[in-house]
């Protein structure tokens, strides 16, 4: 059996993966051939993905994996058929030594008390709030929006309220002070009637989905810190992702995106427990397109593929080039390395997707520290990475309010927000002032002037398509 090994980008970035993979699961996708528009398997449940991709799940436990499989690739109208790889956090970023683990597992029971409480259900929905101005208190924090020169990008353009940046994540904590403001909000659904306005098959979908449970709450289900050390799990990695993309700026709270005054559609495919599948992610990427996102900011993506098995993953590649053909620009983390240590996705036969997909409508993004150097844990690529940004101890949001630099510091154990993650949506957010300032531009022209706006720096010189980080300030002047 075939593996895809696939990491969400970030959180623990020198230890943190998601692997794909085949078992225990009884969902199969399926291309179907052309001319072809819907499938019908006796004993199976099709769900409609795209155009062309359905998931076909099995009905009964007698049935195996295999068996439906070759059913599948025998029919006329199927063209390809392929796993939904399951999503699944590794425990790498949890406590791996087993005497620490037993110690601070004792001390948990004999201090009941030292064990937080995440959310276990989405709150509601709040309703835009009115305009506030002011300083962002915390802006000092953000290294990053210095080293790339945001306020004199801002000069020229602070963002039009009318750009749409998909965070395709962990979902987003839409209550938060500095992303409310600026959260996308569908105009065309009347919130909470219980009918689907626009007839885009989701009811009350006034914000974003989640396709984790398949509702209109796309909230950012963190993790407990003490869960996290001894299982694993999802910090608040969305909301993280979507801070630096366009947190609210000039309203006297917090922190300011890179685009301050764009729109965040928030859009969830994977859990709390760190889980999701490809046909999630499809179906958010699709979400995204078709409903107005201009940019999408993918701080995920896998560590290879095995297409001699026949393991490809067409699915999601398919997915991608529907972004490329409506021109969605796709904005990618090219990869955290394995296990810590950053490699040439050039050359490595197990190089990050989809960031190194060969579609030309993705930026894929490498990590760099305060002092220009390559994050150690970041992948490059002179043909297949395009550009470096901020990724090594970012200041963002995180859920329940809060804002931060570190994933966890607890009981000796501590952790910063590093990883192809955080640069990816400071390159998503320098997208969307570009295209807000230069409404006519062609995404071809949009990513041609980010990468022709990149500042030199000797850490990617011969590895990255720019050999240069991210700068907003040229940019914006190009």
């Amino acid at each position: 059996m075939s593996k895809i090994s696939f990491r969400v980008f970030g959180a623990f970035v020198l230890m943190s993966s998601v692997a794909f993979a085949q078992t225990k699961s009884q969902d199969l996708l399926v291309k179907l051939a052309p001319g072809f528009t819907e499938l019908s398997v006796p004993g199976s449940k099709v769900e409609n993905l795209t155009d062309t991709w359905v998931r076909v799940s099995s009905n009964s436990r007698r049935v195996s994996l295999q068996s439906l499989h070759k059913t599948l690739e025998k029919l006329p109208m199927v063209e390809y058929v392929q796993p939904n790889y399951k999503v699944r956090l590794l425990e790498d970023h949890s406590i791996q030594d087993p005497l620490r683990r037993a110690a601070l597992g004792k001390m948990i029971r004999r201090n009941p008390h030292l064990r937080g409480l995440a959310k276990t259900d989405n709150p509601e929905i709040p309703m835009a709030p009115p305009n506030t101005s002011g300083a962002d208190p915390l802006f000092g924090s953000q290294w990053g929006m210095s080293d790339i020169g945001a306020r004199e990008a801002w000069k020229i353009t602070r963002g039009h309220p009318e750009m749409i940046v998909a965070v395709i994540d962990t979902g987003v904590d839409y209550t938060h002070e500095d992303l409310l403001p600026n959260l996308w909000r569908n105009t065309q659904e009347i919130p909470d009637n219980g009918i689907d306005d626009d007839g885009n098959g989701y009811v009350d979908d006034v914000i974003g989905w989640d396709f984790v449970s398949n509702d209109n709450k796309p909230y950012d289900l963190a993790m407990d810190p003490l869960d996290i050390l001894f299982k694993g799990g999802n910090p608040g990695h969305g909301t993280h992702c979507a801070g630096n993309v366009a947190a609210r700026g000039e309203n006297g709270k917090g922190i300011a995106g890179v685009a301050p005054d764009v729109k965040i559609m928030s859009l969830r495919f994977i859990s709390e427990k760190g889980q999701g599948t490809t046909a999630d992610a499809i179906k958010a990427i699709k979400y995204a397109v078709d409903n107005g996102a201009k940019i999408m900011s993918n701080s995920w993506g896998s560590e290879g593929e095995d297409p001699n098995a026949g393991q490809e993953n067409k699915a999601l590649r398919d997915a991608v080039q529907y972004a490329q053909d409506a021109g969605v620009l796709f904005v990618a983390a090219a990869g955290n390395g394995h296990k810590g240590v950053g490699y040439d996705n050039d050359s490595d036969p197990a190089p990050a997707y989809p960031a190194s997909y060969d579609h030309d409508i993705i930026i894929s993004v490498a990590a760099l520290n305060s002092k220009d150097e390559l994050g150690s844990f970041s992948n490059w690529g002179a043909k297949s990475v395009d550009i470096g940004a901020p990724g090594v101890a970012v200041f963002s949001t995180v859920v329940d309010q809060g804002y931060t630099d570190v994933v966890i510091d607890k009981f000796g154990f501590k952790a910063t927000w590093d990883g192809t993650s955080m640069a990816t949506p400071h390159v998503a957010g320098a997208a969307a002032l570009y295209w807000s300032a230069y409404p006519t531009k062609t995404w071809q022209e949009v990513k041609a002037a980010i990468l022709g706006s990149a500042k030199k720096i000797n850490s990617l010189s011969g590895k990255a398509v720019s050999e240069g980080k991210l700068n907003a300030e040229a940019l914006l002047k190009n």
